[in-house]
């Protein structure tokens, strides 16, 4: 079964024009995580996620 493990938050309250979230998974893909952006409503916030798998 696969889940995802949570790499970073950011206010989703951040100043207009910024996309710090995207900017930080980015930086993880070039580093070879599959990272992906998001949105977790409840908290308000962007999350950078990867998948993780059962053994992790």
């Amino acid at each position: 079964m696969m889940g995802t493990k949570v790499l970073e938050r950011f206010p989703a309250g951040g100043p207009r024009g910024s996309w710090t979230a995207e900017e930080y998974a980015a930086r993880r893909r070039t580093e070879g995580q599959p990272a992906t952006v998001v949105m977790d409503l409840k908290s308000d916030a962007f999350l950078v996620v990867v998948p993780v798998g059962d053994e992790e």
